[in-house]
C-alpha cells in the first residue's frame, strides 16, 4: 500500500504498485495519474469500453486504502441523484410524531438539517475529502446540464445546500471521469481535467493484463486469445471486444477445461467475447477462419 503524500513517489513505484494487484498500466497511463494525484486535479480517461478505465480508478483506491465513491452516470441523472436529497419518508414520521404543542418554527427547521440529508456520491465525496478517490464513470451519458454542474464542483470542491449553507471540502480526493466517447465532451469540462485516451493495449501488454487476472492460464493460450481478439477488432462489429471482455473468454475457455483455442472451444465460448445477436451470427459464420488467421 502506498504511503501519502505523493512528493516523492515516482512514476516506476505506481506502476509496480498498480502491478501488484493485477492492473498493467503503461508509463504513459501511469504518469498522469501521477501528476493528478500530485496536482489535486481530476482525470478525465477516454477510450473504448472495456480497457480498464474504470478499474484504474479501483486500483487506485486499493493501493491507496481509500473508499472508492463511485457516481455511474446515466441519461437524466440530476443533482439530487448525485448530490443530495432529503429523507421525505422520516420526515413525515418525524412530522407525525410531533404533538400540536410541539411544533414550532424550530421543530420544521430540524426537519432540514443533517438528520434527514441522505448522502449521494458527490456530498459523500465533499466530506470524504482525501480518504477517498471519486470516480465519475461515464460522464459522457449525462446531458449538458448535468455537465455544466460538475464544473464548479470540479473548480471548488463545495456545495450549497440552501437548508444547511455551504458544505466544502477540507482536502481534496483523487478524482477520476471516465468517458466512452458516446457524445463530445465540452470544453470547458476537459479544461479542469488533466486528460488521458486509453486505447486497446498492444498484444504483449495484453497478453500480460489477462496472465495478472487468470494466472493459471497458460502462456500459449493467453497468446492465442488476445491474437484473435485483435482479429475480432479488425472486423466490423457493433462492438468490438475490450481487454474485460478479452479476461472473460480466457475464464470460460478456462472453465470448460479448454487447453487450446481452436474451432471447437472458441464456439462454445463465443458468448463471452461477443455481446450482441448480429455480431455472434456474423463471428460464428466465420470462426474457423479467424482462429487459424491468428495462429499463423
Amino acid at each position: 500500500m502506498l504511503s501519502e503524500p505523493f512528493d516523492s513517489l515516482t512514476v516506476d513505484e505506481l506502476i509496480t504498485e498498480l502491478a501488484s494487484i493485477g492492473y498493467i498500466a503503461n508509463r504513459g497511463l501511469a504518469t498522469s495519474m501521477l501528476i493528478s494525484m500530485k496536482l489535486g486535479r481530476p482525470i478525465l480517461l477516454e477510450g473504448e469500453v472495456g480497457v480498464g478505465k474504470t478499474e484504474l480508478a479501483k486500483s487506485i483506491a486499493k493501493i491507496l486504502g481509500r473508499s472508492l465513491i463511485r457516481l455511474q452516470c446515466y441519461e437524466g441523472i440530476d443533482t439530487n441523484q448525485a448530490l443530495y436529497e432529503w429523507d421525505y419518508a422520516r420526515q413525515m414520521l418525524q412530522i407525525r410524531a410531533l404533538n400540536e404543542s410541539e411544533v414550532s418554527d424550530k421543530a420544521v427547521d430540524d426537519l432540514f438539517g443533517p438528520k434527514f440529508l441522505i448522502e449521494r456520491p458527490l456530498l459523500a465525496a465533499i466530506r470524504a475529502g482525501n480518504k477517498s478517490v471519486l470516480l465519475i464513470d461515464e460522464v459522457d451519458r449525462a446531458d449538458d446540464e448535468f455537465e455544466a454542474f460538475l464544473l464548479e464542483l470540479l473548480s471548488d470542491f463545495q456545495i450549497t445546500i440552501p437548508e444547511i449553507g455551504t458544505i466544502k471540502a477540507e482536502s481534496r480526493p483523487i478524482v477520476i471521469l471516465t468517458s466512452n466517447r458516446t457524445r463530445e465532451l465540452h470544453d470547458a469540462l476537459k479544461r479542469r481535467c488533466l486528460y488521458n485516451w486509453i486505447g486497446f493495449p498492444p498484444a504483449e501488454q495484453e497478453v500480460a493484463i489477462v496472465k495478472s487476472r487468470v494466472p493459471n492460464v497458460s502462456d500459449s493460450l493467453a497468446s492465442q486469445v488476445v491474437g484473435t481478439v485483435n482479429k475480432l477488432r479488425e472486423m466490423e462489429l457493433e462492438k468490438s471486444p475490450g481487454v474485460a471482455e478479452t479476461i472473460d473468454w480466457v475464464e470460460s475457455l478456462d472453465a470448460i477445461g479448454a487447453q487450446s483455442l481452436d474451432t471447437e472451444s472458441a464456439t462454445q465460448t463465443l458468448g463471452s467475447i461477443i455481446k450482441g445477436r448480429d455480431d455472434l451470427e456474423y463471428v460464428s459464420s466465420s470462426i474457423a477462419e479467424i482462429v487459424a488467421d491468428a495462429s499463423l
